[in-house]
């Protein structure tokens, strides 16, 4: 088996561990809920900007300042500030290092990190070491190294880092949690998710002149999973990783790459510049991961080519199997037919998890956002464990750069413990707050 290190996936000299996986059940009951927090928003595009109109309807949060490479971005965003009746946030727009001014200059609690994928982990770094909480849009990390980075240096400062994967706080895949925790399914065995979304004619490239947008040069430059996160990061709480098991291998293997090419002939017609173009990224990534405990995970990536949405998340275990693409689930213990399929929506009423007690449809990505950066602030605001720690944030994010090695060498890879041998004894604790 190929191995890839990072300095033995242990920087010599052990770092003392400060203990960032412990969490209370209600971090909200510190008696501190009206102490105001302060955040900062680094990059203010579509995504940065969605973000703020959320954090202005969390109770007790102050947006201090705002950062961006396009001034009228940043201005928008502070507009939204002033139209919602706050005061005016502080805006940053120099260059690509103006936000280290603003990390050090303003008075902050926590910064939401919003930029392109290549300014993550810089910005979270700096963060940390001015004893400020990083929320970092996915992926945290582009590296093995850079996301070792993260782990020592969330460990070395004591301060949370936390990846903002908002699909693990969706209402169907907690109340999944719930369930599992519950002994529903059994012991888990096997897991599937997928990214299967057909991003070439919006996010990647311009739907009406084909222009390549920022994203669009990883395709030309890697052939990896670009983007695990929104399908692995409900998954990992299912499989208890980081908690009583940890993943040891990822074998990646990739299909030819015909999606592009295909879409700029279909909508632009073969003289079109990016319709001759040549793109290292396949279309359909498909990785196995092992488990030290025996279980298994397949992800795929599947972003080019035309298909509806779909995460494709299943979970099988020795009692039964839920199946989200079919929005359905199948229990030895409970299904009334044998070998029949159920709806699933009756038990995500029934097991519906605690954060879900409100309608919030109206919310970005239908309340997702609201849920995580709610709980998010919630930690910072008593200066707890945030819900989703540095460890499963690396977990998720290693996946990045680890499948592309797998592909290029046709060899699984050792995946790194970022615990440190501490996922023996530690227990679960993301969303652990009963749903009773």
């Amino acid at each position: 088996m190929e191995k890839v290190s990072r300095r033995d996936f242990i920087k010599t000299g052990a770092i003392a561990s400060v203990g960032l996986t412990l969490l209370t059940d209600s971090i909200s009951a510190s008696g501190s809920e009206d102490k105001p927090v302060k955040v900062a928003v680094i990059g203010t595009g579509n995504r940065g900007t969605s973000h703020v109109g959320t954090l202005l309807t969390i109770k007790g949060v102050e947006i201090t300042a705002l950062c961006d490479l396009v001034e009228s971005k940043a201005v928008n965003a502070a507009n939204l500030c002033e139209k919602a009746g706050r005061k005016r946030p502080a805006i940053y727009v120099k260059d690509k290092n103006t936000y280290k001014e603003l990390l050090d200059r303003e008075q902050l609690d926590a910064v939401i990190i919003a930029t392109y994928w290549d300014c993550h982990t810089a910005i979270a770094l700096h963060a940390m070491n001015n004893n400020i909480y990083p929320g970092i849009e996915v992926p945290a990390a582009l590296t093995v190294d850079d996301t070792w980075n993260l782990v020592e240096t969330s460990e070395k400062t004591g301060i949370p880092c936390m990846m903002l994967e908002n699909w693990s706080f969706r209402q169907d895949n907690l109340a999944l949690l719930n369930m599992k925790r519950l002994g529903m399914f059994g012991e888990i065995v096997h897991c599937h998710c997928a990214h299967s979304h057909d991003c070439i004619d919006h996010w990647f490239f311009d739907n009406t002149t084909g222009d390549q947008k920022w994203p669009a040069e990883y395709l030309i430059k890697y052939n990896r999973d670009q983007y695990p996160t929104h399908s692995v990061g409900p998954v990992i709480s299912w499989m208890d990783i980081n908690r009583g098991d940890i993943f040891t291998e990822i074998f990646s293997t990739s299909s030819a790459s015909k999606g592009i090419n295909a879409y700029f002939i279909r909508k632009f017609g073969e003289n079109h510049p990016n319709a001759k173009l040549k793109y290292r990224q396949g279309d359909i990534v498909t990785s196995l991961l092992k488990t030290k405990m025996g279980k298994t995970l397949v992800i795929n990536y599947d972003m080019q080519l035309p298909r509806p949405y779909s995460n494709r998340w299943m979970l099988q275990g020795t009692k039964g199997v839920y199946y989200e693409e079919k929005s359905s689930i199948y229990l030895v213990d409970n299904s009334p037919e044998y070998h029949q399929w159920e709806p699933w929506k009756p038990y995500e009423e029934k097991f519906n998890h605690k954060w879900w007690q409100a309608d919030l449809s109206s919310q970005s990505h239908g309340g997702t956002d609201y849920i995580m950066l709610n709980r998010f602030v919630e930690a910072v605001r008593v200066k707890g464990p945030t819900p989703i720690d540095v460890y499963d944030s690396a977990v998720m994010t290693a996946i990045v750069e680890l499948s592309g090695i797998s592909i290029e060498k046709n060899a699984p890879v050792a995946f790194p413990d970022f615990t440190k041998g501490k996922w023996e004894t530690s227990k679960p604790y993301f969303a652990m707050d009963k749903f009773i």
